[in-house]
């Protein structure tokens, strides 16, 4: 059997197909800026009493750049980010505070200009999808949970949940690795663990596409792994995905050591690297979400469904 028949038999999602059959089709275009403007989604959520991370500050104006230094002089960790960017790119987390001069996560020390002149750059769209004029945004950062502390270096790890028509088919865990320098970023070299749905446990891992059984930092297993508080991670995601009017949605969810599972950011085109960290593919779970209809039901039912879906184990 060829490699290309090999991924259909396994019911991966290719990109093609996830855009027309799945992006275009569920998610109306008017609906984006929902998901697409990170402080939009914050609204969205604490209107519906979802949680989220505390919004510490807002910069609209170049002006309000230029102030950033001082208005943040009381906090020592902190996490800056452009309203509108994407994959990560422009996020700046701050782990402590010498001074005026504060510490990244990876260990860079930022001076005070330097700090104005990374808000600056947001506000002019260098991180923005489309390169637009955006909105620079300052929240708590979140504190790794300890149960997930042997798992994770230098960073928090997250919950990516794909939430398909208002039911979740696929989720993983990103850990971060000193490679990835403490971001939950798989392309950056953190570790992906897919999830499965029905117990909230690990089952398979991988650094890059290689499969991995233990942290490469740690040393720490990253298999069977129990995710805290996952069945309310899976619940905020829905709630938070039924809020956005799109019906195939990537929720990310951080579990706080303080505040349990809240909602990171959402997307509208989530990737598929999922499939690889899950070694299972997309397609059969979207079908039976297809054949369920699951208009109408209650959350609850949902939920239900999720793990009947997501707890099916995929050969190979």
């Amino acid at each position: 059997m060829t490699a290309l028949g090999a991924l259909r038999r396994a019911g991966i999602l290719g990109i093609n197909r996830r855009n027309a059959e799945y992006t275009l089709r569920w998610n109306p275009r008017s609906h984006y800026p929902n998901v697409d403007d990170k402080l939009r989604t914050k609204r969205l959520c604490e209107r519906a009493d979802i949680p989220t991370a505390r919004l510490i500050a807002v910069v609209r104006h170049q002006v309000e750049a230029r102030d950033l230094p001082l208005r943040l002089q009381q906090v020592d960790s902190f996490v800056l980010k452009p309203a509108r960017g994407a994959m990560g790119n422009g996020i700046l987390v701050v782990t402590g505070r010498d001074g005026d001069r504060v510490r990244s996560a990876g260990g860079r020390w930022v001076e005070a200009r330097q700090l104005a002149h990374h808000a600056s750059s947001i506000l002019s769209g260098l991180y923005a999808l489309g390169g637009q004029p955006d909105e620079a945004f300052v929240e708590e950062r979140l504190e790794l949970h300890p149960a997930l502390r042997a798992v994770a270096a230098d960073g928090v790890p997250d919950v990516r949940i794909v939430v398909h028509r208002g039911v979740p088919v696929m989720a993983m865990t990103r850990l971060p690795t000193l490679r990835s320098r403490g971001r939950a970023n798989l392309h950056q070299g953190a570790v992906g663990a897919g999830i499965d749905l029905a117990t909230g446990r690990t089952r398979h891992a991988v650094i890059g596409t290689a499969p991995a059984r233990a942290h490469p930092d740690t040393g720490a297993t990253v298999l069977d792994l129990p995710i805290p508080e996952f069945a309310r991670a899976l619940e905020i995601a829905v709630r938070a995905s039924d809020l956005t009017g799109l019906g195939y949605v990537g929720a990310d969810v951080v579990v706080d050591a303080r505040y349990g599972p809240v909602i990171l950011e959402l997307n509208a085109r989530p990737g598929l690297s999922i499939q690889i960290a899950n070694r299972a593919g997309l397609l059969p779970r979207l079908r039976a979400v297809a054949a369920a209809q699951p208009e109408g039901r209650s959350l609850t039912e949902r939920l239900a469904l999720g793990r009947e879906i997501g707890g099916r184990r995929v050969a190979g």
